[in-house]
C-alpha cells in the first residue's frame, strides 16, 4: 500500500498529534476504537481532545497510512496492518483479529470474478467464535 517506502506517511505532516495516535495503534494493535485511542493518549498527551483523535484518525486513514476496520454497526475500528489481510470479528467477546493469507495462495483461485477484474482494495471480516 505504501507507495514510497521513504516516506512511511504517503505524504501526511506528522503533527505531534497524529505521531501519538500512530503510536497507540502501532503498540497493542488491538483494532481499538477512537474512544480507546482517545483513552490510551491521554496517557501521553493529556490536553488532547476526542474530535483531535477523531481527526486524526481521518488524516491517517485517508493517506492510507492505517486501515478504518467496520463491523456492522458497531464503531470503527483502526488497524496499522497495511499487508493485505482480513479480520476475524469474534461475536462473543468483541475481539477483532488479523488474518493473513496463506502464502502462495491467489484471492483469484476462491473467487468466481468478472473477466478482466482486476482487485485494488479487499475488506475481508470473518464473524464467528473462538473456542
Amino acid at each position: 500500500m505504501i507507495a514510497d517506502p521513504q516516506d512511511p506517511y504517503n505524504g501526511l505532516r506528522m503533527t505531534k498529534q497524529r505521531k501519538v495516535v500512530y503510536d497507540v495503534l502501532l503498540e497493542e494493535r488491538d483494532h481499538p476504537t477512537a474512544q480507546l485511542v482517545f483513552e490510551r493518549a491521554k496517557d501521553k498527551l493529556s490536553s488532547v481532545s476526542l474530535a483531535t483523535i477523531y481527526n486524526c484518525l481521518e488524516a491517517l486513514v485517508s493517506h492510507d497510512v492505517v486501515k478504518q476496520v467496520n463491523v456492522d454497526r458497531e464503531p470503527s475500528r483502526y488497524c496499522p496492518n497495511l499487508s493485505e489481510h482480513g479480520h476475524f470479528h469474534c461475536k462473543e467477546s468483541g475481539e477483532i483479529i488479523d488474518v493473513q493469507f496463506k502464502p502462495d495462495v491467489s484471492l483469484a483461485q476462491f473467487l468466481d470474478l468478472p473477466e478482466g477484474a482486476v482487485i485494488e482494495d479487499l475488506e475481508l471480516n470473518i464473524k464467528g467464535f473462538l473456542k
